[in-house]
């Protein structure tokens, strides 16, 4: 059966970048050498923890965006972390995040096209406002 909602086709999408274990040190390459901001946040970062943290949040982050409740405690969870009284990560680098992500999923993505993009931009946009909102 085809993916049919937005996030179908994002996990879907997912499911297919992940099967390549390069997927997410890729994406934290790509991410890191962004900014020195961005890099200066993880100098003391354990990538093992990392790699299987950002899986999961993104793995909710659909969950999340569907309204469903795990998704959504995970998603306040990670905005109380982020926030300015924690890791205090400004809301101007999740654009870079975004950008990272995006960009390494269509490379990993041997099915991309402009329906996934769309449903990628949704959900990391559903976290990008719940992070924002809460710093």
């Amino acid at each position: 059966m085809e993916a049919t909602t937005v996030n179908e086709l994002f996990l879907d999408s997912l499911e297919r970048c992940t099967r390549s274990k390069k997927f997410i040190p890729a994406f934290y390459n790509r991410f890191l050498s962004a900014s020195d901001d961005i890099s200066d946040k993880f100098r003391h970062t354990d990538f093992g923890r990392q790699n299987r943290m950002l899986l999961r949040s993104l793995k909710l982050a659909a969950y999340a965006a569907d309204g469903q409740s795990e998704g959504l405690r995970e998603i306040r969870e990670r905005a109380v972390s982020h926030g300015r009284h924690h890791l205090n990560i400004e809301p101007r680098l999740y654009n870079f995040w975004r950008s990272a992500l995006i960009e390494t999923s269509r490379q990993f993505d041997g099915q991309w096209d402009d329906d996934i993009e769309e449903a990628w931009l949704t959900i990391l946009e559903h976290v990008i406002s719940q992070m924002i909102k809460h710093y």
